[in-house]
C-alpha cells in the first residue's frame, strides 16, 4: 500500500478531497449535520484516514504529534480567540440535546478530516516541490472548497464571506503546521469553531465583525509566527 500511495500520491490526494466533498455534501443534503447518520458516515471516513495514515507509517509526518516549544507560538492564545467567535453574541439553545450531541460529534470528524486532507495530505504532497506554492494552494483550496455550500442551500454573500475568512484561517493553519510540525492545534481549533457554530446567534456582530476578525487575526498571527519561529 505504501509504495502504491507514494507512486500515485497526487492522484490519490485529489481523490480523497473529491470523495470527502461528495460524502459531506450527501450528508448535508440528505440528513443534515445534526443527524446520527452524518455522524456515522463521517466517523467511518475519519477511521479510514487514520488506518491509512498508520499503514503508510506517516503519523508524525502528517502532524499527529505534540508541539515542542509552544511558547514560540504564544501558547496558541490567538487560536483560543478564533475558537470562541461563535459564542461572542451569546448562546443559542434552539436545538434539542440530541441534535447538539450529533452536531458536535459530526464536527469533531469534519475538523479532523479537513485538517488531515488539506494540511496533511495536500500540503505535504506539494511541499516536496515548492513550500510557498504548497502553502498558497493549501490555503486557497481549503477556502474555495466552501463554495460547495452553495449546492447545499447556503446563500451567495455569506458563502463568499466564508470563503474569504476560510482562506485566511487555512493560511494560518498551514503556517502552524509547517513551522511546528504538528497539526494538533489546528485540528482542535477547527473542531471547536465548527462545533460551537450550533450555538451561534446571527446579528450584526456575527455577520460582519466576526468575519473581519477571522480575516485579520489569522493573517497577523501567521505573520508573527513566520517572523518569530525559524526553521
Amino acid at each position: 500500500m505504501k509504495k502504491i500511495f507514494e507512486k500515485h500520491e497526487t492522484l490519490l490526494c485529489m481523490l480523497l478531497i473529491i470523495l470527502y466533498i461528495v460524502i459531506n455534501s450527501y450528508c448535508i443534503q440528505n440528513f443534515g449535520v445534526e443527524d446520527y447518520r452524518s455522524t456515522i458516515i463521517n466517523t467511518i471516513f475519519s477511521a479510514f484516514l487514520i488506518i491509512l495514515i498508520i499503514k503508510l507509517d506517516r503519523v508524525k509526518y502528517y502532524g499527529l504529534t505534540k508541539v515542542t516549544n509552544p511558547e514560540k507560538y504564544l501558547y496558541f492564545i490567538p487560536l483560543v480567540l478564533i475558537a470562541s467567535v461563535n459564542l461572542w453574541t451569546g448562546i443559542n439553545i434552539a436545538n434539542t440535546s440530541t441534535e447538539i450531541i450529533f452536531h458536535i460529534l459530526t464536527m469533531i470528524n469534519v475538523g479532523f478530516i479537513e485538517e488531515i486532507i488539506f494540511r496533511g495530505f495536500l500540503f505535504k504532497m506539494m511541499e516536496k516541490d515548492n513550500v510557498k506554492t504548497a502553502i498558497i494552494v493549501s490555503a486557497i483550496t481549503f477556502g474555495i472548497g466552501h463554495i460547495v455550500n452553495l449546492l447545499n442551500g447556503a446563500d451567495l454573500v455569506p458563502t463568499l464571506i466564508q470563503i474569504c475568512y476560510a482562506i485566511s484561517i487555512g493560511y494560518l493553519f498551514v503556517i502552524i503546521f509547517y513551522k511546528s510540525k504538528s497539526l494538533i492545534p489546528c485540528i482542535i481549533t477547527h473542531v471547536l469553531v465548527n462545533s460551537l457554530s450550533i450555538f451561534n446567534i446571527d446579528n450584526v456582530v456575527s455577520l460582519y465583525i466576526v468575519p473581519i476578525f477571522l480575516i485579520i487575526v489569522p493573517i497577523c498571527y501567521a505573520a508573527y509566527i513566520n517572523k518569530a519561529v525559524r526553521e
